[in-house]
């Protein structure tokens, strides 16, 4: 989309139920992003409190110099939705994401901002309650720890290093936002996000920011259930929202590989050497089409037919691992080819 009045920062925020927290929020927006060049755009996800209210206020008293946009949905439909409501009208070349509830600091975002706008090959960076040596406060021990883990599985899946998906606070160039599709409602929206930067081959880089955790009472709308239901985002976004050539060649993979892992052990541990082949044959399918797939397969193959005993076993990993090499030079020799959906 292209930018209008020269807007340069859009800052996103996705509002339920925050009406405590709003003039301070309202009050730092003025310190930090008070310019003409910036847009503040909220999106009432449906409050039943005196939020509505407060930022309607915030608008008629226009005690600010920032552009602000109001936008109000019927019901509450959700974190990742009103998100994605505030970047479709958003037209800044950069776009904030940020939370309403104080748990981040506004000051950690202009100097996220400052850093992008000054560093013209960044594109994306998160930011990660867990990199500073920034204030911190987080009692809630569950809740931490499924959010590590998630950013654990993520970097498996992804061949990422990041240290927290989960964030609330990011910033993006327009051309990271134009290349990817949200499509998830709520909280699962960061995985979404995240998921799709990563796919279109844009660098994520992290910057270490203030984190004050809000109990229940203090209205976090988040829960460990919603950490589970992460868990089925993860998957939906590593082995579902693929392409069709990646998909295929996904259960292509983890069924020859399932094959070659019933080969080894007796018993219990025949199962667990299928079950462990399947799930590499998962992670070769992620990374390697058809053709590059079946280069691994064919040396695999190969392997087997030299040694005799536990001999065949460490020829079989032998030229796996070859196999491996073959076909990662293989995929980066036709990357830029016609049939790179093949490799």
């Amino acid at each position: 989309m292209p930018q209008e009045n020269n807007i340069h920062l859009s800052v996103i925020i996705p509002v339920y139920n925050e009406e405590k927290y709003l003039n301070k929020l309202f009050n730092d927006l003025k310190t930090f992003f008070d310019k003409k060049n910036i847009e503040i755009i909220f999106i009432d996800d449906g409050s039943t409190d005196g939020s509505t209210k407060l930022i309607n206020n915030f608008k008629l008293k226009r005690e600010y110099v920032f552009n602000l946009k109001v936008i109000k949905l019927d019901i509450n439909s959700g974190k990742g939705k009103a998100l994605q409501t505030g970047i479709k009208n958003s037209t800044g070349q950069y776009i904030l994401l940020q939370d309403a509830d104080l748990e981040l600091d506004m000051k950690d975002s202009d100097e996220m901002y400052k850093m992008i706008k000054k560093n013209k090959e960044i594109k994306c960076i998160f930011g990660s309650r867990y990199l500073s040596g920034k204030l911190k406060r987080n009692n809630y021990f569950f809740n931490n720890l499924i959010g590590k883990i998630n950013s654990l599985i993520f970097n498996i899946f992804f061949l990422q290093s990041l240290s927290d998906v989960h964030c609330g606070l990011k910033i993006l160039d327009r051309s990271v936002i134009e290349k990817i599709n949200l499509t998830i409602n709520d909280f699962g929206i960061e995985i979404d996000l995240a998921s799709q930067i990563v796919r279109n081959n844009f660098f994520i880089y992290e910057y270490g920011v203030s984190y004050y955790f809000r109990t229940k009472r203090q209205g976090k709308k988040i829960t460990w259930v919603d950490g589970i239901k992460s868990f089925y985002y993860l998957i939906k976004a590593r082995f579902f929202d693929n392409s069709r050539y990646v998909n295929l060649s996904i259960i292509y993979s983890s069924i020859y590989m399932a094959y070659v892992g019933s080969y080894f052990g007796m018993g219990l541990g025949k199962t667990l050497f299928t079950l462990t082949f399947f799930i590499i044959g998962l992670i070769i399918g992620i990374n390697f089409k058809i053709i590059s797939s079946s280069i691994i397969f064919l040396t695999i193959f190969i392997g087997s037919l030299f040694g005799q005993g536990n001999g065949t076993s460490l020829s079989v990993l032998t030229f796996f691992i070859i196999g491996l090499l073959i076909a990662r030079y293989t995929k980066m020799y036709f990357s830029n080819s016609k049939f790179k959906n093949l490799f």
